[in-house]
Order: C-alpha cells, then structure tokens, then sequence
C-alpha cells in the first residue's frame, strides 16, 4: 500500500513496543528521534557546524543535522542538533530507590500529627551555603505554596521557619539548635561543578559533629536531586522536580514516628 509521492507503507508506522529495549519516541516507535543542545567554543561558520554534527554522531546520534545555530560571542556558538539515537534501554531492569510513603494532604497531616506526635512539628529550611536561590525553599514553606500545594506555613501543627537564602552551614545548625528543630529541609539550586554535593556533605557532617544528627529528619530538594543522592550523602530523604510541601510534610511527620523522635 502506497501513500502517493511519498510510498509510505503501514508498517512504516507499525512499531512492536519492547519495554526490554525502550528507544526515544518522535514520530513512530522505536524511531529513536532526539532533539539535543550545546555550545561550542568555535565561530559560528560551517566548519563549527560540521562539528556540531560529528560531535552528535559520536554521542550515538545516527544522521545527525544541525537545525539550528545561533552565535554567541566571537569564538562561541550554540546548536540545536536533531537526530535518530541509536541506544536503547532495558526498562524491566531499572531499579530506582525513592521515597515510599503514600503522599496525605494538609488537614489529614495535621491529624496525624495530632494523633501520633501530640504537638507542633519546628521545622526550618532554607537555601545554604553560596545559593542565592530562593524559589524551591519559597514553594515548600512559604503559605501560599506552589502549583495548588499550600506551603508549610499554612498547617496548623507545623512551625515553620524559612531562614532564606546564603545562609551558611554553621548558621544553619546554630538555629536548629536554637529552635529546637525536629526537620531540617534544604534547597540546593546552585549545581556547578558539585558544588552541592560539598555543602550537602559538610552540614551532615557538622551535623554529626555537634551530635544533632541523629535528632532530626534531615531532608534536601533541588532540580537536580535525587532521594538516591541524598541518602548516600547521609540525607534522610531527597526531593526532586514534581514534589510538594505535602510530600515533604507527609515523609517528615512519618519518618519522625518511625524514629520515636519529637517526644517533649
């Protein structure tokens, strides 16, 4: 069966979904077809294009075109490249660690929290070392919350304190200390060359060192955070990208249960 000028058949579009070898999807399964960018340190000529190209193809990109081009400065350019992956995955083989707990909304967390804690929860947050960002911290504790979610500051058995950004790992401590804190949230934005992964370490570290650990439920956010990051870095829990002050709340209450800690 024929299309017109184009000859097209139908198994053309007729593509077996193998979830033991998951290919990117464009037009048709298993067409393998990605969009990708980056910056070279090259002039945006024909040569640098050519680059851009040869570059892709050595990712695992099969006939790889630069769709776009844009200059940056003299001697750098930026390229959208589109192609076909060659790669695939073996879903049924993934195994991802995440957090388990079965999301509660607000009212059903202050219950639990009235039931099984039997007075407020002080938790503190704030975006630590050289992060100036505020936005992740803001969504998790601010009232008015994110996306539908109200923020720690609207529950009733929750005390919250968001400290800002830029505040250093001593500060930090100093102040849960100071409140007598039972959570300890904290944002990372700032991701270049790890350098969230040593501010992380150093406040378990510091943590551990004034003997506070073991007394709160230490948690960390950000884009690029994973609840597998974070446990390795001796975080309770990790929150990434689609997660909300109920997941945190929720996770934090629990996780406090569980430990038998917050008992005044």
């Amino acid at each position: 069966m024929s299309s017109g000028l184009y000859n097209v058949s139908k198994n053309d579009f007729d593509k077996t979904f193998d979830p033991k070898a998951i290919r990117a999807y464009g037009d048709t399964m298993n067409d393998g077809k990605v969009q990708m960018s980056f910056t070279l340190p090259v002039k945006n000529d024909e040569k640098g294009a050519e680059a851009a190209r040869l570059l892709a193809k050595k990712m695992g990109i099969a006939d790889p075109s630069v769709a776009h081009r844009q200059t940056l400065d003299a001697e750098y350019t930026f390229y959208v490249v589109y192609g076909s992956c060659v790669h695939s995955v073996d879903y049924t083989a993934i195994q991802v660690l995440e957090v388990e707990t079965e999301t509660m909304e607000m009212e059903e967390v202050n219950e639990y929290i009235r039931s099984n804690i039997g007075h407020k929860v002080v938790v503190i947050g704030a975006s630590t070392g050289t992060d100036a960002h505020t936005v992740g911290i803001d969504a998790i504790m601010n009232r008015k919350g994110f996306a539908g979610h109200y923020g720690l500051e609207r529950y009733e058995m929750i005390e919250a304190y968001n400290l800002g950004s830029q505040v250093t790992n001593e500060e930090f401590v100093q102040k849960a200390r100071e409140l007598k804190a039972d959570v300890l949230l904290v944002s990372q934005t700032v991701t270049q060359k790890d350098v969230h992964i040593q501010n992380l370490t150093e406040l378990v570290e510091l943590l551990e060192a004034e003997g506070l650990r073991s007394q709160v439920v230490l948690c960390c956010g950000g884009a690029r955070i994973s609840h597998e990051l974070a446990k390795e870095l001796g975080y309770d829990a990790g929150f990434g990208a689609g997660k909300y002050a109920d997941d945190v709340a929720t996770f934090a209450v629990t996780e406090m249960v569980a430990r038998g800690l917050g008992k005044k």
